[in-house]
């Protein structure tokens, strides 16, 4: 089968033959319909190989996190399952048995830095092997071929929400820094499950009109430093409620903090290397709570797809086939998309 793989450490990927695999005793094969790209991808490329080590990485391995399809064969002792079935796919890995997993925080499992996509056989081959039947979510009447950024991108926006909603008053507001792929995302959840007033905050005009029809109330241009001004005009100068940062350099990063009011929260999900340059006394919100974390658990994608397919949340994706592979990471890296890439296979 064909498949998308980087072959060594820091080393780009690259189109490849590789066997399809068999699936065993709990395992399950399933035949990708589409996967979707991530930034995060072009971090993997870069990896060094004694960081991705230390994460329990093995190389070579097929990029592709946000992955749904059908299940082709299903090894003894899988039930709840038949060949043909629509299926999304959790791409960290976890136990299910630690102290973390038993109270739902399954992204924290010890095993999750490493999964499918990243640093194990991810979804960018015409078949993927599963090897814990817990990564294996109905899809329902959800197209398989568009609904893996809802696993991943989605259900990490949803994690976001619902991790600052405690801290969110009823008629507050609550501020998304990068209307992207993620953002827009945190757009709907934070209109779908707060009484929030939402503001949309990018550099990227087209993105903020977007999130206006997401639901955002409000829209703002530009992450510099007049950004947290702006937001306390908004709010009579209180401040937001909770502020998410899907971009995370020093500027979103010092602008998202001071714009918090006091007791409220900030929570950065961008992974761009930035660091917040502030005094702690003044610099952080008083009573308030600053967080943030990778990915999500396997009930973040359970909700997601559920909100997914009754209608309640717009899943934007723009379709590459398979053969365009490199054309659909460089439209992610040059950020001429319109909503997530998705690499779909049988085209």
């Amino acid at each position: 089968m064909r498949a998308y793989r980087i072959p060594e450490w820091e080393h780009t990927a690259e189109v490849v033959d590789v066997p399809v695999p068999e699936p065993g005793p709990g395992q399950a094969l399933v035949e990708v319909a589409g996967c979707g790209l991530c930034h995060s991808d072009f971090t993997m490329l870069g990896m060094p190989a004694e960081f991705g080590r230390a994460l329990g990485w093995s190389i070579p391995f097929t990029l592709g996190h946000e992955t749904a399809g059908r299940i082709a064969e299903l090894g003894a002792g899988v039930t709840g399952f038949a060949p043909g079935d629509p299926v999304a796919l959790v791409s960290p890995a976890s136990c299910g048995t630690c102290a973390y997993c038993v109270r739902g925080l399954d992204a924290s499992c010890p095993n999750a830095p490493a999964g499918r996509g990243f640093g194990r056989d991810g979804g960018l081959a015409e078949y993927v092997l599963v090897d814990d039947p817990r990564a294996l979510l109905p899809l329902g009447g959800l197209d398989p071929r568009t609904a893996g950024p809802l696993t991943d991108a989605g259900a990490t926006s949803y994690h976001a929400v619902r991790r600052a909603a405690p801290r969110i008053r009823p008629g507050g507001t609550a501020v998304v820094i990068g209307a992207g792929g993620l953002g827009a995302f945190a757009v709907q959840f934070l209109c779908l499950l707060t009484g929030a007033q939402v503001v949309a905050v990018d550099t990227d005009e087209a993105r903020l009109k977007v999130a206006a029809e997401l639901g955002a109330h409000a829209t703002l241009v530009g992450t510099t430093e007049g950004t947290a001004a702006e937001i306390r005009a908004l709010t009579d100068g209180h401040g937001a409620d909770a502020v998410l940062d899907f971009v995370g350099v020093d500027a979103t990063i010092a602008a998202g903090v001071a714009a918090v009011r006091p007791a409220g929260a900030f929570g950065l999900v961008g992974a761009a290397s930035g660091r917040l340059q502030s005094p702690w006394y003044g610099g952080l919100p008083r009573d308030g709570e600053v967080f943030t974390f990778q990915g999500s658990g396997i009930a973040d994608v359970q909700e997601v797809l559920r909100l997914a397919e009754t209608g309640r949340v717009r899943n934007n994706v723009d379709l590459f086939p398979f053969a365009e592979v490199e054309a659909a990471y460089k439209a992610l890296h040059d950020g001429t998309l319109q909503g997530r890439a998705v690499v779909t296979f049988g085209d």
